[in-house]
């Protein structure tokens, strides 16, 4: 036997002793090269904010807008949408300590947030209340949503505490005394921003506020079509007011024909009660601001 054999029939033994020593496995080969973006990806993934929960403890998710899905990976954990912007999270059971719970996916109106679910033995340290940030979302586009409501809700707040821009637009009825302050455009809507003065000694109970594009002129019934409206967002929910109130509401963006009128109207919370009214003609529209950034200002 020379020297050649004796090599080839060591390396065959010692072939067949480590595939003895492992279990069988799936072999895995890697055909694609980790590029810059995959790699981003990945350390993204590994930075999910963690949740900790407790059997005891209910935890609350707050996003900054409006949910539109809540998706959770595993039946260890039981949820539901207890608000428009706030999901409820609790295990389903006793689970081992700092053992993975599964992961949530809270979808909004223009961003997702995911987080990792772990269980802890220490209600203390389970999270009772999370408030999602900045860091936590992250954008996604979505066709049907061109402003979330967190959006609407800076911009109403601004424009309610700027001054009155707007003259035009005004009327009195039953000693109530109504005015539109200001019309923004921004974006796909109208921003209307009205008040109204008390002049009575009887307070305003309000049942609904109303938005209505209908004929200037009075016609016959036949022959006259009014189309209600309905606002999209509303900042000021009091429903009653002493001597002053102000709103600001959101309209969607529409035009309408020289001849109709927009009115909004206030309705009081009686079967016999007030009702304050405001026109707005379609020049008054045509004539709206767009929003100034430094409005912004007021918030701070």
């Amino acid at each position: 036997m020379n020297m050649k054999t004796i090599l080839l029939t060591l390396a065959l033994i010692f072939s067949m002793t480590i595939h003895a020593a492992q279990p069988d496995t799936v072999k895995v080969r890697y055909i694609h090269r980790l590029t810059e973006d995959d790699a981003r990806i990945f350390e993204n993934n590994l930075q999910k904010t963690v949740i900790y929960v407790n059997d005891q403890v209910t935890t609350h998710l707050i996003m900054p807008e409006n949910i539109k899905l809540v998706d959770i990976s595993t039946d260890k954990l039981v949820g539901n949408q207890c608000a428009d912007n706030i999901v409820r999270l609790k295990p389903k059971s006793t689970l081992m300590d700092n053992e993975l719970a599964g992961t949530v996916t809270v979808i909004g109106e223009r961003h997702i947030a995911q987080f990792t679910v772990y269980y802890t033995k220490a209600p203390k340290r389970a999270h009772s209340v999370y408030t999602v940030g900045q860091e936590d979302i992250r954008d996604y586009t979505n066709p049907e949503v061109s402003m979330t409501q967190g959006d609407m809700s800076r911009l109403c707040w601004s424009i309610f505490m700027s001054r009155r821009k707007c003259f035009r637009v005004h009327g009195k009825q039953y000693g109530i005394r109504a005015q539109v302050n200001n019309i923004y455009t921004v974006g796909d809507y109208f921003f209307i921003d009205f008040s109204l003065q008390n002049k009575s000694n009887i307070k305003y109970d309000i049942a609904e506020i109303r938005l209505k594009l209908m004929d200037k002129k009075e016609l016959k019934a036949t022959n006259s079509q009014t189309i209600e409206l309905t606002p999209v967002y509303m900042v000021n929910h009091a429903d009653h007011f002493t001597k002053s109130y102000r709103n600001v509401i959101v309209l969607k963006k529409l035009t309408f024909p020289e001849e109709k009128k927009l009115r909004l109207e206030i309705t009081e919370d009686q079967i016999s009660g007030r009702v304050s009214y405001l026109d707005i003609n379609y020049r008054d529209i045509l004539n709206a601001d767009s929003f100034a950034p430094e409005l912004l200002i007021n918030l701070q």
